[in-house]
This record gives structure tokens, sequence and C-alpha cells, in this order.
């Protein structure tokens, strides 16, 4: 008996190991790499492989989704969506929220951001939508107003008011962290601060409010009802990943459910 329920069990494996989809899903440095990990691990027993793939910017990972090489990506906020699919023609579509990351403030030079000097050179995204959060930030903090109308999506010629003569320096997102040793101040996304091992909670001067940029995961238009998204979609919604996110990023990465 217990060799017939050994062999019975291990048919029962293989099988599952034959019906087991697999995918590639392209993320970005830091926690949406370090995430998809822990999904792809509660993702397995539900007969999902999930191929983590690593991106070094924010550009590439959607036109190889627009490509068909990859099946799914978990990198990017609304907004960033919305102005890819405008400005490249991109047929992606939502099927999950993720997480959400507050940009934060980092200065090599200061504690406070008081204490920021007239002329001072802030470094911010050189995207659309990065940079233009990061300037609602800086309006948030008071040290700029920007035209109204402008939306989410502002550029440095949108500042109306800026009393202290701040000059923007605009650079690739991943590099930043870099940025700190030229710039007074910067304005990061988290993923790459924790990359560069900076941490929002105790490195980050001032740190984004009630942020509308929730994460999300993506497809192509027209996969988004293939069973394994919806399989993708409940192991990142499982208590197991968000216990290790509670636990490893305490509170600089929040999650969206």
């Amino acid at each position: 008996m217990l060799r017939l329920t050994a062999f019975t069990s291990a048919l029962a494996l293989s099988a599952a190991a034959a019906m087991a989809e697999d995918i590639k899903v392209g993320v970005s440095p830091g926690e949406h790499g370090e995430i998809m990990e822990e999904v792809a691990k509660v993702a397995e027993p539900m007969g999902l492989n999930i191929e983590v793939i690593e991106f070094s910017d924010y550009v590439v990972p959607n036109q190889a989704l627009a490509d068909g090489d990859l099946d799914a990506n978990s990198f990017q906020h609304r907004p960033y969506l919305e102005n890819q699919m405008k400005d490249r023609g991109f047929e992606l579509v939502e099927v999950g929220t993720t997480i959400t990351t507050p940009m934060g403030v980092y200065s090599d030079s200061l504690t406070d951001i008081a204490d920021l000097e007239d002329g001072a050179q802030v470094a911010i995204p050189n995207d659309p939508t990065n940079g233009g959060r990061a300037l609602l930030i800086l309006q948030d903090l008071g040290l700029i107003t920007l035209a109204e109308g402008t939306g989410l999506v502002p550029s440095p010629l949108d500042v109306q008011d800026n009393p202290k003569g701040l000059r923007f320096l605009e650079l690739d997102a991943a590099q930043l962290p870099r940025a700190l040793a030229d710039a007074d101040i910067a304005v990061i996304n988290t993923n790459y601060a924790l990359a560069s091992g900076l941490s929002p909670k105790d490195d980050a001067i001032a740190m984004e409010q009630d942020s509308p940029y929730v994460n999300i995961i993506v497809v192509q238009d027209g996969r988004q009802d293939e069973p394994w998204v919806k399989t993708l979609v409940e192991a990142y919604h499982s208590a197991e990943v968000k216990a290790f996110i509670d636990e490893k990023y305490e509170g600089a990465v929040l999650t969206s459910w």
C-alpha cells in the first residue's frame, strides 16, 4: 500500500509538472525583481513557472512585452504605462496592481530640505512621468510652483515660480543615486534607491505623500484572459508575498491589496 501511495503521488507530481506553464516576466532592479522572485516561489506549486528577467531601464520592458519576448512585466505605474502607450503605440493592458513605492528626496550634503540653498542643483528623472512626479513632490514641499493644467506630467518648462532659482539636472532614473556626488539633492525612485544601498526610511530627507502612482502587472492586450494571468495575480496577491514585503521593506514599499 505504501509503495502504491508513493507511486500514485509521484504520478500526480509528474502530471502537475507536465501541466505547468512557463512564462517570462520583466522587472526593474530592486524591489520589483526581489518581490517577483517571491511570487515565483508561490506560483510554482500553482502550476506556473516564472522566469524573472531584469532590465536596467524603464523603456525596454514594455518594448520587449510588445514584441512578445516577455509574457508580462511588473515595474511601472499607471501614468507611465499610459504615456508609453500614447508615445509608442504599444497595445498593452493592466491586469493587476502590485505595490506603491513613494519617491524620496536624497542628499549627500543636507539633512533637512529647509537648508537647500539658492541656486541648488536638483537631479530628477528624465522620463516624462517620473520627472513630472519629482516636480510635483518639489511643489508639495513648497520649493516651486507649477503652471496650472500640467496634470501628472509637468516638465521643468512648466515651473512657474522658482524662488530659490533651482537648477534642474535631468538624468536616467537609474543614474540618480550616482548624481548625489554632484547634485545638492536628487529625487529618486525607491527601486533605484534600494538597489544603490539607500534606505528610504533612514536616508531620505523628504518623502512623497499620498502617491497616486500604484504599480501594475501588464500583459499584451488580448492575453489578459489567459488562465496563467489569473494565477500570476493570485500568487502576487498572496499572504506570503505581502508578509515578505512588509517584513523586508519596513514601510518603504506598500502593498496595493
